[in-house]
């Protein structure tokens, strides 16, 4: 018979009644037991640290060819998945939103089906670097009480500014006449800045949110060479937000008390070039004041002046700074990769002394270094002026052509 051995024996006064069940031996066993949870924490913490800057996902197969697929990429079967843009709530829970579309056999190609069909859906996770779970929401045209964005909505940008959260987008439609004009590039010509506001997802889910009948941000010349819808008068100088407002990004200077939003519009010079502007609000749902001149237009020491798109801008208490795609490389010296601006108003902008944000690659959890065709539409989670996760669409291939699909949104811890 196996001995009656008792883990905490009773100790008897000297009447010879027990003890309290939690003695010394229990004491001790807790504090042994709490010291235990706090290394074990310590260690999390450490294994978390060394997947700063790591993707935690894996090369898989894929009707569209190889894709990444885990905990850190967005990918969702059957769609084109594409930016994502994330909030803290006051749930304490991530709340990210991100353009996807119809994808397929049967389809049209990435170049075409995001002008023509994309949504915003949205995903929730516990953490804002990974485990993000697409809920039943999708908005689209019905974000707007008029018909300018009836076509398409795309490439979200959530902010929350006091009580409020904001959620801007692109928005497009088709106009009749033009057949001359393809419908994509119908659509494409008239893309616009829109905004949704609400106070809390919960009521964003029941679909009680502030809508607007109209974009808060359009272009205001209209000057290019061919066909081209509505074109402005002959003569007219084109702005910086010709032909399309999109690729909103807003920040609130706290210098001037103003709400600044970013876009991108489109130059011919005579050839095609993205260009950026910034407008100016004392709210963030406007009205917005444009300004006459370019914004990052990075001029380099030969003179050339280099290709940039899709900024998000954001403030750190000492200066503004800027997450850019350098189309040439000629920023950071990484073609296509991410470059870093820095500006002390807003307006005028320069490279950082260390101009490399990040390159055209992904560092996989096991160390593997993967190059990417794309990594486009950086968007940040920033705590206290300091940004912790990007977001970023991506493909591992070069998907314009593409209709099965291949894209993802892949969210990278930051060191």
């Amino acid at each position: 018979m196996a001995a009656n051995i008792k883990l905490f024996p009773k100790i008897k006064k000297a009447d010879g009644k027990p003890m309290m069940e939690f003695n010394f031996w229990r004491k001790l066993l807790f504090m042994v037991c709490m010291l235990l949870t706090l290394l074990s924490c310590k260690e999390a913490t450490k294994n978390d640290d060394a997947l700063l800057g790591r993707v935690d996902a894996v090369l898989a197969d894929a009707p569209s060819g190889k894709m990444l697929k885990g905990p850190s990429i967005l990918g969702i079967k059957n769609k084109f998945v594409w930016g994502g843009s994330v909030v803290k709530g006051d749930d304490d829970k991530y709340h990210m939103f991100f353009s996807f579309w119809d994808c397929g056999p049967d389809s049209i190609p990435f170049t075409s089906s995001w002008v023509l069909r994309s949504r915003i859906g949205y995903a929730v996770s516990n953490r804002p670097d990974r485990d993000f779970k697409v809920a039943p929401l999708v908005l689209g045209p019905s974000m707007s009480t008029g018909n300018w964005n009836g076509q398409s909505v795309h490439n979200p940008h959530i902010k929350k500014f006091n009580d409020t959260y904001y959620l801007y987008f692109t928005g497009s439609s088709d106009i009749e006449g033009y057949p001359e004009i393809t419908k994509r590039n119908r659509v494409q010509q008239r893309q616009q800045i829109g905004v949704i506001a609400f106070t809390d997802f919960e009521a964003l889910k029941k679909g009680e949110y502030k809508k607007f009948n109209a974009p808060i941000l359009g272009p205001r010349t209209r000057v290019k060479p061919g066909a081209l819808v509505k074109p402005s008068p002959e003569g007219t100088v084109a702005l910086p937000d010709n032909i399309i407002t999109v690729n909103p990004s807003v920040v609130y200077n706290p210098n001037t008390q103003k709400y600044m939003l970013y876009f991108k519009g489109n130059m011919y010079v005579p050839e095609w070039r993205g260009v950026h502007g910034v407008a100016i609000s004392d709210h963030p749902t406007g009205p917005f004041t444009t300004l006459d001149h370019i914004i990052f237009d990075v001029k380099m020491p030969d003179g050339s002046t280099a290709s940039s798109e899709d900024p998000y801008v954001w403030y750190d208490d000492t200066m503004f700074k800027a997450v850019v795609k350098d189309f040439s490389g000629q920023i950071s010296g990484n073609k296509k990769g991410l470059a870093l601006l820095v500006s002390k108003d807003g307006l005028e902008w320069t490279p950082a002394q260390d101009p490399l944000f990040r390159k055209r690659e992904l560092v996989l959890r096991d160390g593997q270094k993967l190059e990417v065709d794309r990594l486009e539409r950086p968007q940040l989670y920033i705590e206290d002026g300091v940004p912790k996760v990007m977001y970023a669409a991506c493909s591992l291939a070069d998907t314009n052509t593409k209709v099965k699909g291949g894209t993802f949104n892949v969210q990278i811890p930051l060191k």
